[in-house]
């Protein structure tokens, strides 16, 4: 509780009737160049491809926006990982939503990681997204 308010660690957009709507929890926000990106939309579009059987995202670092929307991606039996595949799901994103939200980053798993309940762990995916970025850069 902060000043008689509820802080869940969420984040919510208040439109101009001032209605509150969910985005995502705080820790899953991703802010590129000044845009706050709910990672869970993102994921959710990418659900939504007929390639895609899972999918995680998260923020990577970038040099030059700050983060950029990296997409951790397991696809379905028979679906190759390619460029061309890479173009198909970032076009998909930029169709289906605003086009700045698109995955600049896809990274194709075998598998992501999990709770012992089942749980997507996008801490875990946050931090290889920040080891590589470590990687790159030295």
């Amino acid at each position: 509780m902060q000043s008689a308010w509820n802080v869940p660690g969420d984040t919510y957009v208040m439109d101009k009737d001032r209605y509150f709507w969910y985005q995502a929890r705080s820790d899953d926000m991703i802010i590129s160049s000044g845009y706050n990106i709910a990672g869970p939309e993102i994921e959710v579009v990418l659900l939504a491809h007929p390639a895609v059987a899972e999918c995680g995202v998260v923020a990577a670092p970038d040099a030059e926006r700050g983060h950029i929307v990296k997409a951790y991606v397991v696809l379905r039996p028979g679906e190759s990982g390619d460029a061309a595949m890479t173009r198909a799901l970032q076009d998909h994103v930029k169709a289906t939503i605003a086009p700045y939200k698109y995955p600049r980053a896809i990274e194709y798993v075998e598998s992501l990681p999990r709770t012992q309940t089942g749980k997507l762990q996008r801490c875990e995916l946050r931090r290889i997204a920040q080891d590589s970025a470590r990687r790159i850069a030295s």
